[in-house]
């Protein structure tokens, strides 16, 4: 080769060391799984999307495994502090119907906020590694809902409500995670206030009648 010939440059992405390198890996795994799937997720992959090598994915992460999960923990708390703040801190009927659509708005907008990290929870809640700790976010989130619930039935002087109210939660948490879904889906064309009015009418219809 002559002096004059130019070389081929490689463009290397900047050193960082793992401290600083981790947030961007996980922001890589996070869209990896979101747009494809756990499956997905491997080192080779995040290297390549991050223009790096493998040893340097595994100097932040000793596995797959090790990644999955700090992705997991990382986004477990961004959604759980996203719902609970969704949920109003009291019950008030003078206006049952603005109750439940401000509650399911603050619930979609969080959602569609967090559109990634959602994926990535629906994507992983089969894996039975990590469905124990997902299950307890979900434990969390019904305790929560079943003291707001609790305390509606009271207002209303519901006959039986101890009884009622295990199956009225589940209801509604089966609910909330259907919207989740359906907001997530590409093919849903309804808005944000749209879903929050229709779905919340429909759920104050079912506990009008519980």
């Amino acid at each position: 080769m002559s002096v004059g010939t130019a070389k081929k440059r490689y463009v290397r992405a900047p050193h960082l060391g793992p401290e600083r390198r981790r947030p961007q890996i996980l922001d890589a795994a996070l869209k990896l799984v979101a747009d494809n799937g756990v499956r997905a997720l491997n080192m080779e992959a995040v290297a390549q999307a991050l223009g790096v090598t493998k040893p340097v994915v595994y100097a932040c992460f000793t596995s797959r495994e090790d990644l999955l999960n700090a992705l997991l923990e990382r986004e477990e708390i961004r959604l759980f502090e996203g719902v609970m703040a969704a949920l109003p801190k009291k019950v008030d009927i003078t206006n049952p119907q603005q109750l439940m659509t401000d509650g399911f708005r603050a619930l979609f907008n969080a959602v569609d906020n967090n559109r990634d990290s959602w994926r990535l929870v629906f994507s992983v809640e089969a894996d039975p590694a990590v469905a124990a700790r997902l299950q307890e976010g979900r434990r969390l989130v019904s305790q929560r809902v079943s003291l707001l619930v609790g305390a509606w039935l009271k207002l209303l002087g519901a006959k039986d409500a101890k009884r009622r109210l295990p199956i009225l939660v589940t209801l509604f948490m089966s609910i909330c995670e259907g919207m989740v879904r359906s907001l997530l889906d590409k093919s849903n064309d309804w808005s944000i206030d749209e879903l929050s009015a229709y779905v919340g009418r429909l759920v104050l219809a079912a506990f009008e009648e519980a």
